[in-house]
């Protein structure tokens, strides 16, 4: 239908708030972000129990809301009881226009949003991950080693999956030799 058509071209232009409000120049879209993070889903081996399918449609899901409500983040001053109402509500809308798969839709939405599931707590480490990869690419991008530093500390301590762990330890030891070169340059 043409409102679904209308609202994935949203999501498809909607840049993610986090970087406009740092200013980052031609940062990720929500849309994108969501794709990046079903794509990371084919890290997942069968060794490590979860639901690759389940996890990769979660991923798709999870940031669907923000088409309608918008990318809210803990600065934009909405409380996270709101943020939820407002999301569960455009969920509910957005579902409405699927037809037989809605139940579906808000069921994986609502898994990710409890955050109890093994499925559930490695696509919050996938979106997690996702805004610190995209921070160290800006760093680099626009050689501004570190500038980026907060949004490693908001997610410090709160990865889970031992293979989302090992990917973040190895971010952030790259992340350090690129500053250390650049100081290294600096001091020549």
């Amino acid at each position: 239908t043409i409102e679904i058509n209308i609202f994935f071209l949203i999501l498809q232009h909607l840049k993610r708030t986090g970087w406009v409000l740092r200013k980052v120049k031609d940062c990720e879209t929500v849309s994108g972000h969501m794709y990046r993070m079903a794509m990371m889903s084919f890290f997942l081996e069968d060794s490590h129990g979860l639901d690759r399918i389940r996890v990769m449609e979660m991923s798709l899901v999870h940031d669907l809301a923000e088409g309608i409500v918008g990318d809210i983040t803990p600065y934009c001053g909405v409380s996270r009881e709101e943020k939820l109402l407002k999301e569960f509500s455009a969920m509910t809308e957005i579902a409405s226009l699927l037809g037989p798969n809605k139940d579906k839709m808000l069921a994986l939405f609502n898994e990710y949003e409890e955050g109890k599931t093994p499925e559930a707590k490695f696509v919050k480490d996938l979106d997690r991950l996702d805004m610190v990869m995209q921070a160290y690419e800006y760093e680099k991008r626009d050689s501004c080693p570190q500038k980026l530093q907060e949004f490693f500390d908001s997610t410090e301590n709160k990865f889970s999956h031992p293979l989302v762990v090992d990917i973040v330890n190895a971010i952030k030891e790259q992340r350090a030799k690129a500053a250390s070169t650049v100081v290294d340059n600096l001091n020549r």
